[in-house]
């Protein structure tokens, strides 16, 4: 077996990497006995010179196979076990509502979700925000949440793709996360050591998203895909826009209500519910729930229509150890903030921008997410009942709803809101919500 050194002078020098390498390698990061300037190393070559499919791919079965994966043969489930996977983006609170979707449909979820990363928000610390709920159960707790109810979010244990934990760590000091076959890898040891029989992708474009473009995230979109489908899992992704908040809400507790409201019925904004009922409909399919998109849908409007959906929400919050009744009972148990006022429009026109990144960061600013990996969230904080592009405005009339701890912050707040919403004289051009779909790359 080759030195840990050659491994990497054969990548720095633009050549490909056998299985062989690729394995020794990831076992040495799982062992230990690969040090953080050879991961560091190595992550730079990758990232400058690229790698091929093969290449790719045995890098995510090998970072999936250094821990667990998820066995739920024992368990004798009725239904395929499903999931999905968000690149990241701002008012995204999706998960929320398609795993009890999906569950309400026949699927099963073990949805294993991360927090908060930069300026987009994070499912564990929408969860962390109702209080009782276990992000963190035990293994015997998800596995019979998951055969109970049919749906379990929580979060990474150590357990599963350990390997990926240490290689991000070094990645993310040394400029390298931006690598499409490491974001690859990481992206889907983690899910495919779930177990899966099938997977949903949701891969954003736009000022704030990881991808700026959309060439940018059909590509990712189509190695993600590749690889899955090589690995056995099959797998769809969808590329959608993230030029605005997907959601009018962007913090922890008030997503948490958003996705109330959205499976209640009482309130479904149509971006939301065209990205989730797509998503739906995307892992209906991938896991032979359904023929076809047709019968998807009509199977996803039906749990929506009927409650079973939110049914399913809500069993899943008690059994992970949340309120029996947070559904009929929300005030009672999700923080409210201090300080909630509308930001007002300082002159008419429409709203012809929106800086999702620079609202993200808001959120962040006013304590809804972190700078540091220790902060502690303020969970009712962030900004509600948000404009969409193209809206006309009348000058006084809200832009947005910020929820502050106090009026200074609020105040700050205010002065970035406004900077982030920039408004015209001039209707712009529509955006569509969902750009493109990749059954195969």
């Amino acid at each position: 077996m080759a030195l840990t050194r050659e491994i990497i002078r054969i990548k720095r020098d633009g050549g490909q990497l056998d299985e062989a390498s690729i394995a020794a390698f990831i076992q040495g990061i799982t062992d230990e006995t690969v040090s953080e300037s050879q991961i560091a190393a190595m992550a730079m070559a990758i990232y400058l010179n690229g790698m091929s499919d093969q290449e790719t791919m045995l890098l995510t079965r090998h970072m999936r196979d250094s821990g667990d994966v998820l066995d739920w043969q024992p368990l004798n489930l009725d239904g395929p076990v499903l999931d999905k996977h968000s690149t990241g983006g701002v008012g995204d609170n999706v998960s929320l509502m398609l795993g009890p979707i999906i569950a309400a449909c026949g699927g099963y979820v073990p949805m294993i979700s991360g927090r908060g990363l930069g300026h987009t928000g994070g499912t564990l610390d929408k969860f962390d925000s109702i209080p009782g709920y276990q992000t963190h159960p035990s293994n015997e707790l998800f596995r019979r949440t998951v055969h109970d109810v049919g749906v379990a979010i929580i979060g990474q244990t150590g357990s599963l793709a350990p390997a990926d934990k240490r290689f991000y760590a070094t990645r993310d000091v040394t400029s390298t996360v931006e690598s499409l076959p490491l974001i690859t890898a990481s992206i889907l040891s983690k899910k495919l050591a779930e177990g899966l029989d099938g997977l949903v992708l949701d891969v954003k474009a736009g000022n704030g998203a990881f991808m700026d473009n959309e060439q940018k995230a059909r590509e990712m979109a189509d190695t993600l895909v590749n690889v899955g489908n090589q690995l056995g899992v099959p797998t769809r992704a969808i590329i959608t826009d993230m030029n605005q908040p997907l959601a009018p809400c962007a913090g922890n507790a008030i997503e948490v209500r958003c996705a109330i409201n959205y499976l209640s019925g009482i309130e479904q904004p149509a971006r939301l519910h065209d990205v989730t009922v797509a998503l739906a409909v995307e892992a209906l399919i991938a896991g032979g729930l359904v023929d076809d998109q047709s019968a998807a849908k009509h199977k996803v409007d039906e749990v929506l229509r009927t409650g079973k959906a939110l049914e399913v929400f809500q069993h899943m919050v008690h059994a992970l150890g949340g309120p029996h009744d947070l559904v009929e009972n929300m005030d009672a148990y999700l923080p409210k903030a201090e300080i909630i006022k509308p930001v007002l429009a300082n002159q008419p026109g429409y709203v012809a921008e929106i800086d999702a990144r620079a609202l993200g960061n808001i959120v962040v600013s006013l304590g809804g997410g972190r700078l540091t990996s220790k902060d502690q969230l303020n969970y009712s904080v962030g900004v509600s009942d948000i404009v969409e592009l193209g809206t006309k405005i009348e000058q006084g009339e809200p832009l947005a709803i910020i929820h502050a701890a106090n009026e200074a912050e609020w105040q700050h707040a205010a002065e970035q809101l406004n900077h982030a919403i920039a408004i015209a004289q001039q209707q712009p051009q529509p955006h569509e919500v969902i750009y493109s779909k990749r059954q195969r790359g």
